[in-house]
């Protein structure tokens, strides 16, 4: 039941998102098919990813019984599920949060968000790129 559920949120996030992503366009005039099908198909690998997830669990807690060590087996796949799932939920709900904020112009408040969580994602990305380099060193 837990996996129905969370297959659910993912479909209705991934649907809220391409909607709000059409709604964007149709407003700023940049209503263009070959997006739309980019779009589609990014949402549709999205569920296929949460589907392996969902499955991996599965899978795990299956091969834990099968070799009695179910409890690790089970929290593996629980944390590989959970992982993937928070992933594509924080992804949605950001990526709806900037479609909103470009319909909505008086929408300020989600501006603010948007560009807190761009800087840090600069940071983030600014951290591995150094770390990445000193590796390759």
């Amino acid at each position: 039941m837990k996996y129905i559920i969370m297959m659910t949120i993912v479909l209705c996030l991934a649907g809220m998102d391409f909607l709000t992503g059409i709604i964007k366009a149709y407003v700023s005039n940049d209503l263009c098919s070959q997006k739309m099908r980019k779009g589609g198909l990014n949402k549709i690998a999205e569920l296929v990813v949460m589907a392996t997830a969902c499955g991996l669990e599965i899978g795990m807690d299956m091969l834990g019984r099968y070799y009695h060590t179910a409890e690790l087996a089970g929290v593996a796949g629980t944390v590989a599920a959970g992982a993937v799932f928070t992933y594509i939920v924080l992804m949605e709900l950001i990526s709806i949060l900037e479609n909103y904020g470009e319909i909505s112009p008086d929408a300020v408040w989600v501006r603010r968000i948007i560009k807190k969580l761009r800087n840090f994602k600069d940071q983030e990305d600014e951290k591995h790129d150094s770390e990445k380099n000193d590796s390759a060193d």
